[in-house]
């Protein structure tokens, strides 16, 4: 059917341009426009709907992205489970750039930002003990492992405002407090997507060592690296992601994440 998808993905503008012959979509939201046009294609036999959330030209910065009108355009075009890849930075010295982490769980260290679509009246208290679905997880895993990358199973990154890079004392802090990837687009991402209950799982993609960790011998990192280090990685991105997408079963009827409203209003 038309403008009509049930996998969507979230990610950096360069993804987009694998998406051949895609349907362009405008969806109004009660939230505002979301980040770009959502295009629709077909990806391994599923149809997939993939929107950039920094918008095409990556004109948005972290905190500025409407994340509340990105997941709920992604559900008014029938998307039930969101695959979320970003970049991300290393605090783990055994976690290099080019490496990719399936994280499972997320630290919000934001401000300011749009998180719940719960404003009230009444109260929904939505459980994220572990934040991200594991069939979505383990599909990227499988995936990851199939196209030959570097793929490690869980970990936590904590998501940080932006759009600056960390301190030295910022990012030392994290590292001790054993966390191993920060990123700025995590949160409130996977939250939202847990309220209208979409599956999402997020797929880091390692670009470099955070300003501090020892690995990096001290080096700040610069946005311009962060991009280069992506665009290296993008076809090993794609590709994790196609076969992903190829493998997905049914959504199961016992899905965590479908039924995650389930006691969770007053």
């Amino acid at each position: 059917m038309s403008g009509r998808a049930a996998i969507g993905v979230f990610g950096g503008s360069g993804f987009g341009q694998y998406l051949e012959g895609a349907e362009e979509v405008r969806v109004e939201t009660p939230y505002g426009d979301p980040s770009d046009a959502v295009r629709i294609a077909e990806v391994g036999g599923q149809r997939v709907a993939f929107l950039p959330r920094h918008g095409r030209g990556h004109d948005l910065p972290p905190h500025r992205i409407p994340y509340r009108a990105n997941l709920w355009a992604m559900r008014e075009l029938g998307v039930e489970r969101i695959l979320a890849p970003c970049a991300a930075g290393s605090l783990d010295p055994a976690l290099p750039p080019g490496a990719f982490c399936v994280v499972d769980q997320f630290v919000d260290r934001t401000s300011g930002r749009s998180h719940t679509f719960y404003d009230g009246p009444g109260a929904t208290h939505v459980s994220t003990a572990d934040p991200y679905c594991p069939h979505l997880r383990a599909a990227l895993l499988a995936a990851g492992r199939a196209v030959g990358a570097d793929v490690r199973d869980g970990g936590t990154m904590v998501v940080v405002e932006g759009p600056r890079f960390s301190t030295r004392a910022e990012s030392r802090w994290y590292r001790q407090m054993g966390w191993q990837v920060i990123n700025m687009t995590g949160y409130p991402e996977a939250a939202l997507a847990r309220e209208l209950e979409l599956c999402y799982a997020s797929i880091a993609l390692i670009t470099d060592y955070d300003t501090g960790v020892e690995a990096d011998a001290g080096e700040a990192v610069q946005a311009d690296d962060v991009l280069a280090a992506f665009a290296a990685n993008l076809d090993v991105l794609r590709d994790l992601l196609a076969s992903a997408i190829a493998a997905l079963p049914e959504r199961p009827a016992d899905d965590p994440c479908r039924h995650a409203l389930a006691g969770a209003r007053l």
